[in-house]
């Protein structure tokens, strides 16, 4: 599925991904790979790569958008192989985005502090763009560690400017109403399973042999590009979502390379999950944060009149999905993108009211709140659909995936029975993987010996629906000396630099100070959101 990607405080895109394999078991038909990709010829190809990078550095000057952006935030690209097998073969071009550490502690008078390198950031999708991160050091929850660090963000691989992808016109991928069936008749599936295989060759014909190189373990290995050419000795990285995922690779990969990771809301790294087990288990989690968000509206009727009782929300929702099937509001809303709305609302927390607060409009007769959150956006077409793209292109080529959509209807049409809110809707994002016509990476198998890598921080959010908790648990088991940082009863996806002081102290002592807690911490819950009956 297709999560929402973040940088915690300021709210930016994501996706993010996944986690343990379902109690179903597992999937049958699950294709074939080509191997990890981290034989000596990848491995050499990174080396002379960042050799490359180190020595030409990265000349910083003006941004994409300059104009839109304060003078503060300065851009440039650097230069890796397409393939990294063949390092002096055809290379691409990433983007990168910095501002300088300010050098002066907010919370010391403004007193001179030392200044530590650059930290590199990640905000997860795949598909999301980190390019405008540095900017988030104006938000006061990050201007310590904005004193401390020049702030770097890029553009990954495929994500526009960075080597663009494309998989078909953007205009095609502003969809006009449609319904979202939790019970989708076989027509209904036949027809999906023919679009997903169409997306599929579009892919293919509009990026070539070159696809095939748009996978997580480039990302990890551009990532050691971008750190030689920073200048920096040690990296220091903090990856969100998606962001945790190949930035385990990295320390897997690069274990020496590691100063200071921060891995916020993580992914499972389990090989067996990446990616189809772990969708399914999103599919799951999300259920429960639909529960956790009816519950909260209910706890509001008085603000929203949707009902008092988590069933009697859910019953007021599937009225307003059955009255946008006949009639879309504004022409533009169906259930489909009711649903895509609402899913969004289990990412964040903050999203609550205005959900609720359109919901609740929409069923007095007033569609015009529904529309603005859930409507298309034209404007933004030609970015979501590069975002599509690349989301689709390296979950495809990460891992193998079953190829016969038998498995796919066996292990969704089981899983939907108990949870029919995410479900369906999750197989259409993903199916393109299974008529992928590009070869298949096998999942690096992500372990740290004690003592290979430094100490990392871990932090997750206990209901977490996009990467559910199990996922963090996972990555602190595999890699040997992490710590998790947990928000207990708490459920935003992405919590790094949020309203949680307790948090945010962790992440500070981390890396201004390199302190971690001696063991497994807890913070409490971030306060539930304020209901507003008004936007």
């Amino acid at each position: 599925m297709r999560a929402a990607t973040l940088c915690s405080a300021a709210g930016s895109l994501l996706l993010a991904a996944l986690t343990a394999a379902p109690a179903d078991g597992a999937p049958e038909d699950p294709g074939t790979g080509t191997g990890t990709g981290t034989g000596t010829a990848e491995r050499r190809g990174a080396e002379a790569a960042a050799a490359r990078a180190a020595a030409a550095g990265i000349r910083f000057g003006d941004c994409p958008d300059a104009d839109e952006l304060p003078g503060s935030m300065r851009c440039g690209t650097v230069t890796v192989p397409l393939d990294y097998a063949r390092p002096d073969g055809k290379r691409i071009e990433l983007t990168v985005g910095r501002v300088r550490a300010t050098g002066k502690d907010p919370k010391r008078g403004g007193r001179a502090v030392l200044r530590q390198g650059a930290l590199v950031y990640n905000p997860g999708g795949p598909g999301a763009s980190g390019l405008h991160f540095p900017l988030i050091g104006m938000v006061p929850e990050w201007k310590r560690l904005a004193a401390a660090y020049d702030l770097v963000g890029y553009a990954p691989r495929g994500v526009a400017p960075s080597a663009p992808l494309s998989c078909q016109d953007p205009e095609r991928s502003v969809q006009g109403p449609r319904p979202s069936p939790t019970r989708p008749s076989a027509a209904y599936k036949k027809e999906r399973a023919a679009e997903a295989a169409a997306y599929a060759r579009g892919c293919a014909e509009r990026a070539g042999d070159a696809l095939r190189h748009y996978h997580s373990l480039n990302n990890a290995r551009d990532l050691e590009v971008i750190r030689a050419a920073l200048g920096e000795e040690k990296l220091t990285f903090m990856g969100a979502s998606y962001g945790t995922y190949f930035g385990a690779l990295y320390a897997e990969l690069f274990p020496g390379r590691v100063r200071r990771m921060v891995f916020d809301s993580a992914v499972n790294p389990d090989p067996a999950g990446i990616w189809y087990r772990n969708n399914l288990a999103q599919s799951a989690a999300f259920e429960r944060r639909w529960l956790d968000f009816r519950t909260w509206i209910a706890a509001h009727d008085d603000v929203y009149g949707l009902g008092n009782t988590p069933s009697e929300v859910r019953d007021s929702y599937e009225r307003a999905s059955r009255s946008l099937a006949a009639r879309p509001a504004g022409g533009t809303v169906g259930p489909a993108q009711l649903q895509k709305s609402f899913l969004r609302a289990g990412y964040y927390d903050d999203h609550w009211p205005h959900r609720a607060r359109a919901l609740s409009a929409y069923l007095k007769g007033d569609p015009g709140p529904l529309v603005e959150l859930a409507g298309p956006l034209v404007e933004t077409a030609a970015e979501t659909e590069n975002s599509s793209a690349v989301y689709t292109a390296v979950e495809c080529n990460d891992a193998p995936w079953p190829t016969d959509f038998a498995v796919w209807d066996r292990d969704n049409t089981r899983l939907a029975r108990r949870a029919p809110f995410e479900t369906w809707e999750n197989v259409w994002t993903n199916l393109p993987c299974a008529f992928w016509p590009a070869s298949r990476q096998r999942p690096l198998d992500v372990r740290t010996a004690p003592g290979e890598l430094p100490p990392v921080l871990i932090l997750a959010a206990e209901r977490d629906a996009a990467t559910p908790y199990a996922g963090a648990l996972e990555l602190r088991r595999r890699l040997s000396g992490s710590v998790l940082v947990t928000e207990r009863d708490a459920g935003s996806h992405g919590i790094a630099g949020g309203p949680n002081a307790c948090v945010n102290g962790h992440l500070e002592a981390y890396l201004l100070d390199g302190r971690l807690p001696a063991r497994d911490a807890s913070c409490a819950p971030r306060p539930a959101p304020v209901p507003t009956a008004e936007s």
